[in-house]
């Protein structure tokens, strides 16, 4: 992570706002959590907890990625979320824009992620000592150099998205750590929480959210 940390001033977009659960939608260049050191502070955490007090962590988002997060308004939901965050059972749809043109149009990357030691925050493919990491991807359109796509995880690793585009050649626009050349000269990391489709913490009922790239 650059030492320079300029977090955008936006207000918060709420989403979604009940009494077990809050979506709010996080923008690009925003910690999720604070970071070491009081110049990294300011995040989502502690501006949802300005608004909501009670609010709880139950996942994150890269600094640079933005969309959908999801915090507990109660501790029982905070606990019941978080299981179904361990236990898979969210089902995450990004948006991504990608260098190249991303073929075929339907696939899926299953290589193992291990976090690259001499090179933090970077992860890398390890087949030995990496932990299971899977992504279904669906081409959206070609534009022009790039591929929009949609990216569908079903492991939530540390910049999972980022290492598999990579994977196949493709690096997401913007990428700090692992895009190159005319791929990394975006204004952002072109990455972002489009959907989540989870079950209510208290009725259990199935209930979907929605952003919409701003790219």
């Amino acid at each position: 992570m650059s030492s320079e940390y300029t977090p955008p001033t936006s207000p918060l977009d709420i989403v979604h706002s009940d009494h077990a659960l809050l979506v709010v939608n996080k923008p690009s260049g925003l910690l999720s959590v604070p970071g070491r050191g009081e110049h990294l502070a300011d995040c989502l955490l502690t501006r949802v907890q300005g608004a909501f007090p009670e609010a709880l962590l139950v996942h994150r988002l890269d600094r640079d990625t933005s969309g959908l997060m999801v915090f507990a308004m109660s501790p029982a939901a905070q606990k019941n979320l978080g299981q179904q965050f361990e236990k898979r059972q969210v089902k995450k749809t990004y948006v991504a824009r990608v260098w190249g043109h991303l073929e075929p149009k339907v696939g899926t990357v299953d290589l193992p992620l291990i976090v690259d030691w001499p090179n933090r925050p970077k992860q890398m493919v390890d087949h030995e000592n990496g932990k299971p990491a899977i992504t279904d991807w669906r081409v959206m359109k070609y534009d022009g150099p790039t591929t929009r796509v949609r990216l569908m995880p079903k492991t939530g690793r540390s910049h999972q998205l980022r290492v598999h585009m990579l994977s196949q050649g493709h690096p997401i626009l913007g990428d700090p750590f692992y895009a190159e050349g005319e791929a990394r000269k975006a204004p952002r990391l072109m990455l972002h929480a489009e959907a989540l489709r989870l079950n209510h913490p208290e009725t259990g009922h199935g209930v979907s959210f929605r952003s919409k790239a701003p790219f």
